[in-house]
Order: C-alpha cells, then sequence, then structure tokens
C-alpha cells in the first residue's frame, strides 16, 4: 500500500485506544517483563533493608546515633553517586550482563550486612557493615540505569509511555509489598489480616527481615540468569549499542558526554528544586507529624506515608494510558504544579485531613510527571547512550538529599521546636515557594528543553 492510505494506517498504528495499548505492553517482549522481574524483586529487598537501616546498625551493629545518620546517608547518597558510572557500565555492557553483575553484588553485600553483627564488636564489625553499604550501594547504581536502558529496549513507539510508567510503578508496588510482610517477620504480634483472622507474626526481629530480603535478591538473581538469555536479548524491539560505523574515539565521546548536553543539564538541574519536597518526606514529614499532630496521629505515620507507594502504583499507568499522546514536557509542567501547588495545603494549622489529602494530592502530582521524566530523557538520549542520561539525571535527587539535610534540621528546630512555640505554616510556604521554582523554570524555558524533531515519539 502507499500513498495517503498507508499513511492513515501507519498513524492508527501508532494511536491506540488506552485498551489496546495495555494489550500490546502485556503482550510485550518478553525482556520487558524480564527487567520488571528484577525491579520487582529488588524493589522489597532494597526497601525492606532500608526501612530498618538505621535500627539495624544501631541495635545488632553497635553503631552510635551520629555513626548511624551518617552511614545511611553515606549509604542513600552512594546509592544515586554511584548511578552516574552505572549508566555508563550499563551501555558497556549491555541491559542483561549490567543486571547480573549488579545483582552479584548486592548479594554478595547484603550477606555481609547479615554476618557483619557476629564478628567481634567494634571496629571489625562497623568495617564490615560499611563495606557491606558499599558494595550494595555500587550495585545499586548499576542496576537503576540498566532497568530505565532495558525498559527503552524492549518496548516501541506504542508502549514506551506505558513501559516506563509500569517500571515506577513496579518498582512502588514492591515497596507495598515489603511494608505488608515486614511485620509479620519481624514481631511476634497478633495481626488481623483479610481473609485469615488473626495471625501471629513470627519474631524473627530483623535479621529475619533481612535474611528475606537476601532471599528475594537470591531468587530474583537466579530468575535472571535461567530466562534472560541472549536470545531474549537479541529480541529487543530497540538495540542501543551503536553499530560499527556508529563508533566514536576518545574526543568525539568526551564531546558526547551527558555533561555537554547543556539542555539535558538545564531539564535535570530544573528539576532540583521541585525535588526537595521528596527528600522532606523522609527528612521532615515525620518530625512534623510527630511533633504538632496529636500522639495518636503520629502512632499511625506509616499508614499515613504507605498512601503514597499506593497511589503511584494505582495511578501511574492510568494517567500514562490516558495521557500517552500528551507532550512529554507538558505532562512535567503540570505534575511538578500539582506537586508544588499542593503543599501551599499545609500552610494552616495542623489538621489531619489536610495532612491525608496533601499526600494524596503530592503522590497524585508525582504519578503525573514521575515516569514521563524517565520518557524524556531516553528520548533525547543519544544512541548508546540511554544509560549514561539515565544514571546522570539522578543528579538533582543526589544534590536534593544532600543539600536537602543540609538545612532541614535546623528549620525544624526554628519552626517545628520539641517544645515551644511552633510555626509549621512558614516551614511550608518557605519549602512550597523554593518548589515552585520548577514548574516556572519549565514553563519559561519550554521552547528550549523541548525534544528536537527525531527525538520526540510524538
Amino acid at each position: 500500500m502507499s500513498g495517503p492510505g498507508r499513511k492513515g494506517l501507519e498513524t492508527a498504528e501508532k494511536k491506540l485506544s488506552i485498551r489496546g495499548s495495555f494489550g500490546v505492553l502485556f503482550g510485550a517482549s518478553r525482556g520487558f517483563w524480564l527487567v520488571n522481574a528484577v525491579n520487582f524483586g529488588d524493589g522489597i529487598a532494597y526497601f525492606g533493608i532500608l526501612t530498618l537501616l538505621t535500627r539495624f546498625l544501631g541495635t545488632r551493629v553497635g553503631m552510635s546515633d551520629e555513626l548511624t545518620g551518617l552511614s545511611v546517608s553515606f549509604f542513600t547518597g552512594l546509592v544515586t553517586l554511584f548511578m552516574f558510572g552505572g549508566g555508563f557500565v550499563s551501555d558497556r555492557l549491555g541491559t542483561r550482563r549490567a543486571m547480573t553483575l549488579s545483582l552479584s553484588a548486592v548479594l554478595a553485600g547484603r550477606l555481609l550486612l547479615l554476618a557483619s553483627p557476629y564478628l567481634s564488636a567494634g571496629t571489625p564489625r562497623v568495617a564490615a557493615a560499611l563495606f557491606a553499604l558499599l558494595v550494595m550501594a555500587a550495585g545499586e547504581g548499576v542496576i537503576q540505569p540498566a532497568m530505565y536502558a532495558g525498559t527503552k529496549e524492549h518496548t516501541d513507539e506504542r508502549t514506551a509511555t506505558l513501559g516506563y510508567s509500569f517500571l515506577y510503578a513496579i518498582m512502588n508496588l514492591g515497596i507495598i509489598a515489603e511494608n505488608l510482610i515486614s511485620p509479620f517477620i519481624r514481631t511476634s504480634d497478633v495481626f488481623s489480616a483479610p481473609f485469615l483472622g488473626a495471625v501471629s507474626g513470627l519474631g524473627l526481629g530483623i535479621d529475619g527481615v533481612y535474611w528475606f530480603c537476601t532471599i528475594i535478591t537470591a531468587v530474583t538473581l537466579l530468575n535472571h540468569l535461567l530466562f534472560f538469555t541472549d536470545k531474549v536479548e537479541a529480541g529487543a524491539a530497540r538495540l542501543q549499542t551503536p553499530s560499527e560505523g556508529e563508533k566514536k574515539g576518545l574526543r568525539e565521546t568526551l564531546k558526547s558526554l551527558p555533561f555537554a548536553d547543556l539542555r539535558f543539564m538545564l531539564f535535570i538541574f530544573m528539576l532540583l528544586p521541585v525535588r526537595t519536597l521528596f527528600a522532606h518526606q523522609f527528612l521532615t514529614l515525620p518530625d512534623y507529624v510527630f511533633r504538632a499532630f496529636p500522639e495518636g496521629v503520629g502512632a499511625r505515620f506509616e499508614w499515613i506515608a504507605g498512601l503514597n507507594p499506593l497511589i503511584i502504583v494505582i495511578f501511574v499507568p492510568l494517567i500514562a494510558a490516558m495521557t500517552e499522546n500528551v507532550r512529554v514536557l507538558r505532562m512535567m509542567i503540570v505534575g511538578t504544579t500539582i506537586s508544588a501547588l499542593t503543599t501551599f495545603l499545609l500552610v494552616s494549622q495542623p489538621d489531619v485531613n489536610v495532612l491525608l489529602l496533601y499526600v494524596a494530592l503530592f503522590s497524585l502530582g508525582e504519578a503525573v510527571w514521575s515516569s514521563r521524566f524517565l520518557e524524556y530523557v531516553a528520548d533525547i538520549a543519544p544512541k548508546g547512550q540511554v544509560g549514561a542520561y539515565m544514571g546522570l539525571a539522578g543528579l538533582p535527587w543526589f544534590m536534593a538529599k544532600f543539600t536537602t539535610g543540609l538545612y532541614s534540621g535546623a528549620m525544624l528546630n526554628k519552626y517545628i521546636p520539641v517544645s515551644g512555640t511552633q510555626d509549621p505554616a512558614s516551614l511550608w510556604l518557605i519549602y512550597a515557594l523554593i518548589a515552585c521554582v520548577t514548574p516556572a523554570g519549565l514553563l519559561l524555558f519550554g521552547r528550549l528543553l523541548a525534544p528536537k524533531a527525531g527525538e520526540a515519539r510524538r
């Protein structure tokens, strides 16, 4: 077929209904779902360990509170920092081999972390635990950009938007699964479980939870080795490895590094202000709830915070399906605007209903723009450099975690002290105004940031 008829057919093939888009994605390449099997398994294990890490280092390894805090910051910061180099590793080795390497590293690190309390007290335990965190951070730094690159490789123009949304949602599904399972393993309390009635926990402590996370990692690695074969990787819809004719010399490679892409650098740093709000979810929000609300609200803080991953799991794929024909940058502006403006809800006297509304709407804003951020970066990345661009795209998050931590404690002591006059409204007003810089900047530089012809899928 040729002429207008052929062109119309191609357009129709690219513009699927929501139902059709989901159908195509669920029938997508085997590689896409194997990438997300790693995503789900690592989501359970990583967040299962991170959630209890301060307690484990303090009670099992014997670190002081000060050293524990520094160690956790060291670990989370290194995860993001290693993503910069991890992207280049992913591009060099390919998705499958990069995932094999990273899963092996995190498995070794988790085993060493579990063994650290059984070494001689003092320096040997602390040194082993810190080295374990270093190894795990390196592994996680490779696995994240590898999953992003794998998603691009195993989706096409019709499924890319949903593919990135599923990647983000499935990670959060792992968080939900961990939050549900962990208390049953850790404590011996009696829980009221749906369909099961009263159920007693196993009472295995934090070590039990960590063993569960380590076993999940081992099973994930085994599944990856058995099923993610060379044949699966070769069947990718869009391989990112440059051909022989596209390989570059050292000078050309240095010139093409993400650092030299001014448009890309402007984009990711424009997200830094709104990213600080995400850092405040674990740096500021807990103390805000425990200090400014009645004790009963603080006792249920985990339930309140748990609304976020639940909303992400439900709404990220749905919003992506409904807006897949909307330009990526426009969705970024809408989503970051929701995230920033929602914070103004907290510029009032503490109220639990307002708090719940804030968490729900903030999470909805995250659902709008989070996966589209990944899609934008993948769209503008040159062939063979998706992993490198994805790794560097984590730089604002790395900076947000460190820079926000430098002032969050002082701001809490000033505006929400443990005792004395509190003024949380002023604190959240300042943070909301900072976050508004992101959507304003995206609007201001919209023409410059928009993907060029040949980059965007629509």
